[in-house]
């Protein structure tokens, strides 16, 4: 057998292992303690509230574990079952030239790997999240944003894909360093048009119309050296959740701040402008270029790793597919994942950092009290579990706990005078 074959075949049982034993020790942690209210949160978080966080990240917990057995199966069903040598011989019936045929291929992959998710898309929102009182979309408008997401999807990746299938088929052994420079002015494109011209296809964004939220907002940004079209934007969030949420985005003329309207209904002036502290707080710190420069950096690795595999027959063997460009494309976005998952918690404590710091920012240009408070609000009404499994959370979170953060926060605020 293939030595490459094993590899696989044990880094995929590995990260199943992990993936199911890590959720074990989430739900064990978080029923411990769901009939008690941490002392940090006591008078700001009711037992119900609590206990509602306890169940809804439980309920999560459990079909992540069923993603986690089913994930894993589509992809051997994928490579070693033979699932894309068969839609590649299928494909080859239409008796396209190269690279039309090997677009053909990657597009009807990709486009199976979005109808087998599609099941674990509709239970997650239509059963769990409406279950606990967050989902507001309509099966109608699922299936809008659907067929947007698909279009969108074919109408971006279906060149990039035609492009890179080409360079791998008449670009020669350097073929890879041309396929990044494509690649990267693709993804600065997208990065840079993504919120003007892709996000308002999904979702209805305007500027705030509080007079006096206004002007706070534009004193903050003008403290804070921000300056971009319109700066920040409210987007309407609940027509599809409960959920509330900031975030920002963007590069150039376009970057912008984004609260949904789910949040703006929930907090207070002082709390609005510590949260987009705190998000410029990325902004002033370089977060989002630094991760746009990693990004980079990786998928120039990554090109790099697949330029010397699909030269080497042995790649196409191990995986049980015929050697093609678009065979080599489709495996390494399949196999790949599975040896990088361990590289998970690094990424993870890599966000943490990025998240205390921003927050360190917000209490230096605001106040840190209303951020706590502004924070308290938003683990409640997200239901977000307070008392996470610590391997876990190591693991996966991108944000700091929450008992670690409003406790990191807690030391930034004045001290008031004796």
């Amino acid at each position: 057998m293939n030595w490459l074959t094993v590899a696989f075949a044990a880094a995929l049982a590995a990260e199943t292992a992990t993936r199911l034993y890590l959720a074990g020790r989430q739900m064990a942690a978080v029923r411990a303690h769901r009939d008690h209210v941490p002392a940090a949160f006591a008078g700001h978080i009711t037992l119900a509230d609590h206990r509602k966080a306890a169940d809804y990240t439980v309920a999560r917990v459990r079909f992540g574990r069923v993603s986690a057995v089913a994930e894993p199966l589509i992809k051997l069903g994928l490579t070693l079952g033979g699932g894309l040598a068969a839609i590649d011989a299928g494909v080859a019936r239409l008796s396209t030239a190269e690279p039309w045929h090997g677009c053909l291929v990657v597009l009807v992959a990709f486009l199976l790997l979005q109808l087998l998710g599609l099941p674990f898309a509709l239970w997650r929102t239509f059963r769990i999240e409406a279950r606990f009182g967050f989902n507001r979309i309509s099966p109608r408008l699922f299936v809008t944003d659907l067929a947007k997401g698909l279009a969108v999807g074919l109408a971006l990746g279906a060149p990039l894909v035609w492009v890179t299938l080409s360079l791998m088929e008449r670009a020669g052994r350097w073929w890879w360093v041309w396929a990044w420079l494509v690649w990267l002015v693709a993804t600065l494109g997208l990065t840079w048009a993504a919120p003007r011209f892709i996000a308002p296809l999904f979702n209805r964004f305007k500027a705030i119309t509080d007079e006096a939220l206004q002007r706070r907002v534009e004193t903050l940004l003008r403290r804070c050296g921000f300056t971009a079209a319109g700066g920040v934007f409210v987007m309407d969030g609940s027509r599809r959740s409960a959920h509330g949420n900031a975030y920002f985005t963007g590069i150039g003329r376009n970057k912008r701040i984004v609260f949904f309207d789910t949040l703006l209904s929930r907090i207070e002036p002082p709390e609005l402008e510590a949260v987009l502290a705190h998000e410029l707080g990325h902004f002033r710190l370089h977060h989002v270029r630094l991760r746009l420069i990693t990004s980079m950096v990786a998928s120039l690795v990554g090109l790099a790793l697949l330029g010397f595999l699909s030269g080497e027959p042995g790649f196409y063997a191990a995986f049980g597919v015929p050697p093609s460009a678009a065979m080599a494309l489709l495996v390494f976005v399949v196999a790949v994942p599975v040896f990088t998952y361990f590289a998970t918690p690094i990424e993870a404590w890599w966000s943490r950092r990025h998240e205390l710091a921003a927050d360190k920012f917000a209490a230096e240009v605001a106040d840190a009290g209303s951020l706590i408070s502004a924070l308290v609000k938003l683990y409640r009404d997200n239901a977000s579990t307070l008392t996470p499994d610590r391997l876990h959370s190591a693991f996966y979170d991108s944000h700091p706990s929450a008992i670690e953060r409003i406790a990191h926060l807690e030391r930034l605020a004045p001290r008031p005078a004796a």
